[in-house]
């Protein structure tokens, strides 16, 4: 049995911006969640439909990443509300990169965008360390 990594009421909770996708980067589809970005969630009908896929995603994401020390579900609020400062790369003892993000704004935006694609994966990383 695996332990939990990501949430479901963390999904149902990024599912109202859904049609941005924010829910679907969480649960590491980073290209779907490009895609929702862009066309507010397939013109709201994917938004819908994934209302009910997120219990499947949920347990996919459990599957796929790898638990430790490093939370999911705080590393995404720092990414969502405080990433532009790097406050999530702190959180996962990422200091130079941090300091680099607070210093340039997330990098000048395009490291917080790429933060949305790749901080699953970076703190699965961390945790498997």
């Amino acid at each position: 049995m695996t332990t939990s990594t990501h949430s479901v009421v963390m999904g149902y909770i990024l599912w109202i911006f859904g049609f941005m996708g924010a829910h679907r980067f969480y649960y590491g589809k980073p290209i779907t969640g490009t895609i929702w970005f862009f066309t507010l969630g397939l013109l709201g009908i994917g938004w819908i439909v994934d209302l009910f896929l997120i219990p499947s995603m949920d347990k996919a994401a459990d599957i796929r990443y790898k638990n430790g020390p490093i939370d999911y579900n705080v590393a995404w609020i720092l990414l969502t509300f405080l990433g532009y400062f790097g406050i999530h790369r702190f959180y996962m003892r990422k200091w130079v990169t941090g300091l680099i993000w607070l210093f340039t704004g997330g990098l000048f935006f395009i490291g917080y965008l790429f933060d949305f694609w790749f901080l699953n994966e970076q703190v699965s990383e961390v945790n498997g360390a």
